[in-house]
């Protein structure tokens, strides 16, 4: 729910094409400070370890984009390097050939704020620095999610305000070209605490095939389904054109499954998880099940925020705000129906995205409103989670992206 964030506040990097800030080397200690830790050395061996980069709000302390190293071993985390300045980077992705980091600037819901955009840029292998490669707009208010099709082609990003999708061509140096489509959407369900009017699209993905985008839009209860184009970049309108969920409801991401037959879509104003199952000839959908993300008597105010699969596809994530807790299910091997495991607290407030390394051994929670991330060691057997060291000290982080090393 966009309501939990804090309004930026921060200013762009101004400049044509110009390199973004870099933090200072008295910012730069005192994170380290705050953590105990020392940075990574460039050279340290790849194997044993997995870089996470983070991305946040700039208001207050935060700079930007901070890149973390995750040690597969112990589940600690350092710090490493400087963070690449940039203006809200709520949320990352990471380029299929590993070389490219692209980042919405979550911008333009507030007077003076700058459009909503996106940014690429470049990653070196050796130390994880970013090198700035330029911007395209995003196509409306505050970018909120991006990711890219499996050929990494094109770029797809999700507009919370007002609520519009766009189609970003990648060239073959990494940077963006102009849009090649952009749908706005329409309508609105109820009005509802926590949102406002109208459409907010949220996350959209492409399924495993490149051959439909779904979107959650969260103003309009509703995952859209649009046919998508390989070959010119552009959405047209499925038949039918979506799944209307329950009013009120606000999907607000999801996660594919990996029979690629059915989608989990976490519902963040009513705290509950739908499975649906999804027709990848056709790219329709039914819902199949919808129970709760809390424990049963809790009365506290919640939202849902990110769902994720475990690394084998037996367990699903689910982080609650307010409750404070990742929800953990079993997922039936049959029919991909719900059992609810129990609830593990985040050590932190706001529990906003979190993720799997890509070993499937960690889940790391982007605690917003703590300014930390957490660290659980995940039980392969019974999906659980088990905290790992103390909350690591990051400003105002709202994604996190996990990169292998030495690709």
């Amino acid at each position: 729910m966009h309501g939990v964030k804090n309004h930026h506040t921060a200013t762009p990097t101004s400049g044509r094409r110009s390199a973004p800030f870099a933090l200072t080397v008295l910012s730069a200690l005192a994170l380290l400070a705050a953590n105990g830790a020392r940075p990574a050395a460039p050279d340290a061996a790849a194997k044993g370890s997995v870089r996470i980069y983070v991305g946040t709000y700039t208001s207050g302390e935060s700079k930007g984009i901070y890149p973390l190293r995750l040690n597969l071993g112990s589940g600690a985390l350092t710090a490493e390097g400087e963070p690449t300045g940039t203006l809200n980077p709520s949320f990352l992705a990471l380029h299929p050939n590993g070389r490219w980091l692209y980042a919405v600037n979550e911008t333009g819901d507030q007077k003076g704020d700058p459009p909503g955009a996106v940014s690429a840029f470049a990653i070196d292998a050796a130390t994880g620095a970013l090198t700035y490669l330029g911007q395209q707009p995003s196509g409306g208010v505050a970018p909120c999610h991006l990711s890219l099709d499996r050929g990494g082609k094109h770029l797809v990003v999700a507009n919370y305000g007002g609520g519009s999708v766009e189609v970003l061509p990648v060239q073959a140096d990494g940077r963006l070209g102009a849009p090649s489509a952009l749908v706005q959407h329409t309508g609105g369900g109820p009005p509802t605490p926590g949102r406002g009017p109208g459409p907010h699209a949220h996350y959209i993905e492409l399924d495993a095939h490149d051959r439909f985008a779904l979107v959650a839009d969260l103003g309009r209860d509703e995952v859209m389904v649009y046919r998508f184009d390989k070959a010119k970049g552009t959405l047209t309108a499925n038949q039918p054109p979506g799944l209307p969920l329950a009013p009120g409801s606000g999907p607000r991401h999801f996660a594919f499954d990996r029979d690629g037959r059915h989608v989990f879509v976490n519902n963040e104003i009513v705290s509950t998880v739908s499975v649906l199952g999804y027709d990848p000839d056709h790219g329709v959908l039914r819902e199949v099940q919808t129970l709760s993300t809390l424990p049963a008597g809790f009365k506290g105010d919640n939202s849902t925020a990110e769902v994720a699969l475990s690394g084998d596809g037996r367990f699903l994530y689910v982080s609650n705000r307010g409750h404070d807790s990742i929800a953990i299910f079993a997922i039936d091997a049959a029919t991909r129906r719900l059992t609810l495991v129990g609830h593990q607290p985040t050590l932190g407030k706001t529990p906003r995205n979190f993720a799997l390394d890509p070993t499937g051994r960690y889940l790391l929670v982007a605690n917003q409103e703590s300014d930390s991330v957490t660290v659980f060691r995940v039980d392969a057997k019974g999906g659980r989670l088990t905290p790992v060291g103390t909350p690591f000290h990051v400003p105002r982080p709202v994604c996190l992206l996990p990169v292998p090393l030495g690709r």
